[in-house]
This record gives structure tokens, sequence and C-alpha cells, in this order.
């Protein structure tokens, strides 16, 4: 059934306009509300205590939770608990948000209502429903669902409490902690969901890693520079790659030590790909092609796209602006990504300015001739690549921010090689 066919069986049950059941469940349901809660809710709503399952839950091991489980009861252990602000139906709502683990497996969780839930206590959470996030399943529990306290110990494994380093930090994580220093930060306004919203951006380090974030309701301690502790932050992926997210909820303070920031992150081209993206990575391999859209190229002036013929695929006919940029297939013999490199670092490469590039192209009266001129200079070459990794549909894309060509000794590198191999 699709949620039409269970707004239409719900308007029946409860006497109610379907139109108006069906807009409120799919704004529940949109809000990530699990169907049969929503269901419930909406009964509730509607003044329909009857709206329980019937027969009880099943008492079932996190590791036999599934989608398919419908509701099911679970004695597990609270690894973190966070919390976080959402809106639905018009409302802002309160939910918590963490991780569970028992002695086969830990699973995500969803609280709609306030049950209290501390890092370390062990509960039995009864009629809760399960549903897919981060695509794997995920407990969801509300008003229908009871929370009371275990006896005994389980027999968690896993670490109980939300510290982590930022190299350890995945897409889905909510309720963690992180010692980090503010690398780069700036104020932006945003359309948010009550208009013009003022919040902060930049860059998280440690010795581990950097990753971005974004703090939705900026606080004074997160200043460039400023080593900080940052309780109760959740993680979603940003351009293929974990962003921090700082809420009204989390908690930052100054520390009383700085905390060191590692390099870029070394990495084989394969691994990197592999894990969808990485932040602050750097690559090294040859430089075996340029591609298409390299060299002088035009710009719309309104969304920064590259415009062909002169029109932009958002805004038609445009006045294109002229620009510098590379785009360098970049391989080190276990896979291959496409370096981007934007107008200073093109510059770099070709060894002249925007203005030489437009005068080159008017003197051959060929725009082609830049990347040509270009490509001579850096294909079959070996270079360093730092930047920002990101995989989709289109590929494997680096947003560079270094480029340099390799200045060791192949054949010093050879030996050591043969060294190792021999050993």
């Amino acid at each position: 059934m699709n949620v039409d066919d269970h707004a239409e069986e719900l308007a029946s049950d409860l006497g109610v306009d379907k139109a108006e059941v069906k807009e409120n469940l799919q704004n529940l349901v949109e809000y990530s509300v699990p169907l049969e809660e929503a269901k419930r809710s909406l009964r509730r709503k509607y003044g329909d205590d009857d709206g329980a399952p019937s027969g009880g839950p099943t008492a079932v091991d996190i590791a036999d939770v599934d989608t398919d489980s419908g509701n099911v009861t679970v004695t597990a252990t609270v690894l973190t608990a966070g919390k976080r602000s959402i809106r639905y139906q018009g409302d802002d709502h309160v939910i918590g948000e963490g991780e569970l683990a028992d002695e086969t497996g830990r699973i995500s969780y969803t609280a709609w209502e306030e049950f209290g839930l501390e890092p370390g206590d062990t509960v039995t959470i009864g009629n809760a429903s399960v549903r897919e996030w981060e695509g794997s399943p995920e407990l969801n529990f509300g008003e229908s669902a009871t929370v009371t306290t275990a006896d005994g110990d389980i027999g968690v494994a896993a670490e109980v409490g939300g510290d982590r380093d930022l190299a350890a930090l995945s897409a889905g994580d909510r309720g963690r902690n992180v010692e980090a220093v503010v690398t780069e930060v700036e104020e932006r306004t945003i359309d948010g969901r009550d208009g013009e919203t003022e919040i902060l951006s930049g860059v998280l380090g440690d010795e581990t890693a950097r990753l971005p974030f974004t703090d939705w309701d900026p606080h004074g301690e997160i200043e460039a520079g400023a080593s900080v502790r940052i309780e109760d932050v959740y993680v979603r992926e940003f351009r293929g790659v974990p962003s921090v997210n700082v809420s009204e909820f989390s908690t930052v303070e100054r520390l009383d030590h700085e905390v060191e920031v590692g390099g870029p992150t070394r990495m084989a081209i394969r691994d990197a790909v592999a894990r969808g993206g990485a932040y602050d990575v750097e690559l090294v391999g040859s430089v075996i092609d340029i591609r298409d859209g390299s060299g002088l190229i035009k710009r719309c002036p309104d969304c920064g796209r590259v415009v062909q013929t002169g029109q932009c695929r958002q805004h038609g006919a445009v006045e294109a602006e002229d620009d510098l940029r590379v785009k360098a297939v970049l391989d080190d013999g276990t896979d291959s990504v496409t370096a981007i490199l934007d107008r200073e670092l093109t510059a770099d490469v070709y060894g002249g300015t925007l203005a030489d590039a437009r005068e080159q192209a008017r003197e051959a009266m060929d725009h082609s001739v830049v990347a040509d001129t270009i490509a001579e200079d850096v294909v079959g070459r070996e270079f360093r690549v730092r930047g920002h990794l990101s995989v989709d549909e289109y590929g494997a894309n680096l947003e560079t921010i270094a480029f340099a060509e390799r200045d060791d000794d192949p054949a010093a590198r050879a030996a050591a090689f043969l060294a190792e191999v021999d050993a």
C-alpha cells in the first residue's frame, strides 16, 4: 500500500476528510516518522486510542533487526545520546538520537519523545518500529513505545560514549564529541526554515584529519585558531565526505591546551575512491590526459557554470565571462581521478595570467591552444596533488588546493621499492 491507500483507510476508520489525513500523514513520513508510528499518531490525534498493533512486539537481538522486522522489543546499552530539532506539521520537535548495542551488534535510533536516555544506560525498549536510515535499519520509538531500565550486564563490547577523532567520523553518526582546532571559519547568511538565518561554516582539524563543519546556532567559542571541545554533534555527507554539524543542543568549550593538526592524509587513489570521498587528501600520480573543458573557458556570470556556445544550462543566453581551469586525469596505477584546478592554480601551471591566455587564443584564433599548452607541460609528469575528493555518478573529482610536480628522485624511489620487495 502507498501513502494514499493508507490515508484512505485511515480516513474511513476515523470518519474524517481523506485529503486532510493524507496531508498530515505525508508530513510525518517526509520527516522520517515510520509509517506505522505516523498512523498511530494520527489515530491519537483524532481521538482513536485503539491504534495499537495486535499482538505484542517480538523480542529480538540487534543483529536480527532488519527493515522487515515490524515492531520489536530490544534490550541494549545506550552508546551515544544526542538531541536535534526538526520541523513537521509546522511545529518544531526535539528528537533524541544516537546508537545502541547489545552483545550481538549495534544499531542507530531515533526517539520521538523524551526518554531520558544517557550513555551507559541499559534499557529495554518495547514496541519500537524499524526503518531504513543511511542504508541500514534504525530503531524508532515514540509515544506508543515503552522504555524501562534493564537489570544486569548484557556484555556490550562496543565503546560507550561519543568521543571520536575526526578520521573516525562517518555520515549518519549522532551524539558524537570532538576536540579540534577551528582552522577556517566564516559567517554566512542562508535561507533557513524561518527565513534568513546566520550560520558559521568552515573546517575543523585534529591530528587525524580535517573535516568541514556547519554551526547552525553560532557559538561564540568557535573562532579561527581556537582549540575547542564540541559535544553532541551529528554527521552528514557533504560532497562525498563527512561533515560535522553543530546544533543548538551542542555544547562548545574552549580547551586549555592546543590541539595539534595533522597534514593531509596520503592515500592511494583506489583507496580514496573506494571510501566514496575524502577531505584534505594527498594523491600522487602521473597526469595522463587533460580533459575537454580545460584551459580558457567561459562561465555564466550568475551561477558560475561553464557556458558553451553562449548558453548556460540554467540561465540560457548570457554574456559569459572568461576563466581558467584544468581538468587533469591523475593516475597512480591503482585508479584515476580528475583533478580540477581553479584559476590561480591553472595560471601557475600555464605560466601566465588570464589576460595572457586571452591574448594567446586571440593570436591563434583558437581557444583550445591554451589547453594544448598546458597539456604539453603536464601530461606524462608526476605530481603531488592535495584537495577534497568527491565520488558520484559523474566519477571521482578532486577539488584541488595544491598541485606540484613530484621532486624526489625516481631512481631512488625504485631502489627503495626493490629493497622493500627483497626484504
